[in-house]
């Protein structure tokens, strides 16, 4: 027994009572934001079509909910840790529902836009919870299944997002596609209410509430100076918005380095096993998800599919993260994270360099497959070390730190390649 006086050490058992439950809960929460995420790139033209939208506004509502989930992330994992994830979990869950409603029923594109903030910001709340909490309920070789899981499930969900909807645009409106996930969101609502922990290690310090609203101004201001940096005569707004991100960005690092209790600990950012897995994270999941966005217009509008065609093109790349992710894990205790990590970016290496000369305006969907199996494998691959470092590398009072910064490369690296390839689109 520990001495009278001594202090108490937080260190999450190997695994929470009824595991299987909780974690069934918490892959479900981060379905509801996978879907929302991935919904809306599918129905890009026939949003177009209903709004008369410019591709700088299509370019928006693709990114608007990745903008909203990375711009508030950070903050919000800080929040999550003092304030009982559990809680958090349960408002952003809650919050999905009528973000979801008012996109489904935007009368132009910019309330669909704002509407699509609003989600993100709904999972901002809940899905880097989801991640922090598999870090302090799980512990030591038992944590790394978890995660691969998470990660395989959530991106596999993700993906399957235009599937579904392209079969909803093909019988009901544009709108319809925002509705997919209302089901789910109940079923999510009850699952974390009955099973997941009420509190898990959360910490005592105050939230930096000053360095959390200079994370968002940072984040959002980078990705947005991106998206309109090739929309004629907006050189000004641009300027605008990149000197806010510079200013923002000084401000939060200062700030941070004097605060007695930081948002995001610089100390921890630095060591090499946290900065490099951030880094990683980025190139993987905005690999990903930016050629979603590009391949499902160039899928419609170059090769002519329709949004069925278009959404079930990318299977392959579902199937292929949900089988390969699990011998990950295994990888990772086997060879370690940094081997698993750099055979997952040479599959995604060959995925773009296959698009690059393979897809054109003839392309055979056999072309088109084969860079989507590629890209899942490397995905697959590479997504699990890149968290489990993450999260492995920090203790666990600061787990919405990790988590928070497992989902802002997922989110950041998304909106990014989104918005390079949306500004490639709009200059050519």
């Amino acid at each position: 027994m520990p001495k009278s006086g001594a202090p108490r050490i937080d260190v999450p058992s190997e695994a929470p009572a009824r595991a299987s439950l909780v974690l069934a809960s918490l892959i479900i929460v981060a379905a509801v934001a996978n879907l929302n995420l991935s919904v809306a790139n599918v129905a890009l033209p026939a949003i177009g079509k209903a709004f008369d939208s410019s591709q700088s506004s299509l370019n928006l509502v693709a990114v608007g909910y990745s903008l909203g989930l990375a711009a508030s992330v950070l903050y919000l994992g800080a929040v999550g840790d003092r304030h009982g994830r559990k809680l958090l979990l349960l408002l952003g869950t809650a919050l999905s529902v009528p973000a979801c409603l008012l996109a489904a029923s935007a009368p132009n594109d910019t309330v669909l836009v704002l509407a699509r903030i609003l989600g993100g910001l709904s999972a901002g709340m809940a899905y880097p919870t989801t991640l922090a909490l598999i870090t302090a309920l799980w512990a030591g070789p038992g944590r790394t299944k978890p995660i691969a899981l998470w990660s395989a499930l959530g991106g596999g969900i993700s993906m399957l997002g235009p599937v579904i909807a392209g079969a909803l645009l093909e019988r009901f409106y544009w709108g319809s596609v925002f509705l997919i996930t209302l089901p789910l969101a109940v079923v999510a609502l009850v699952m974390a209410l009955l099973f997941v922990p009420a509190h898990a290690n959360e910490s005592a310090e105050p939230v930096d509430n000053l360095g959390g609203i200079l994370s968002v101004l940072l984040i959002a201001g980078l990705v947005l100076a991106i998206n309109f940096a090739a929309v004629p005569h907006q050189g000004a707004l641009v300027i605008g918005l990149v000197v806010i991100a510079l200013a923002a960005g000084t401000a939060f690092f200062l700030r941070q380095r004097r605060a007695p209790n930081p948002l995001y600990d610089l100390h921890i950012a630095g060591r090499r096993t946290f900065w490099v897995a951030a880094c990683a994270g980025i190139i993987v999941y905005g690999a990903m998800m930016g050629s979603a966005f590009i391949s499902q217009q160039y899928l419609q509008n170059v090769l002519g599919y329709d949004p069925v065609e278009a959404g079930a093109s990318i299977l392959p790349l579902v199937v292929m993260m949900v089988l390969v992710a699990p011998r990950s894990a295994k990888l990772v205790e086997t060879r370690g994270a940094r081997t698993t990590l750099l055979i997952g970016y040479a599959f995604l290496f060959l995925a773009f360099g296959w698009m690059l000369l393979f897809w054109g305006e003839h392309s055979h969907y056999w072309h088109i497959g084969l860079a989507y199996v590629l890209t899942g494998i490397g995905a697959g691959l590479a997504g699990t070390p890149a968290s489990h470092s993450l999260t492995g590398s920090v203790p666990v009072r600061r787990a919405g730190m990790a988590s928070g910064t497992a989902d802002l490369q997922r989110d950041l690296g998304g909106a990014v390649m989104q918005s390079v390839m949306g500004l490639l689109l709009t200059a050519g």
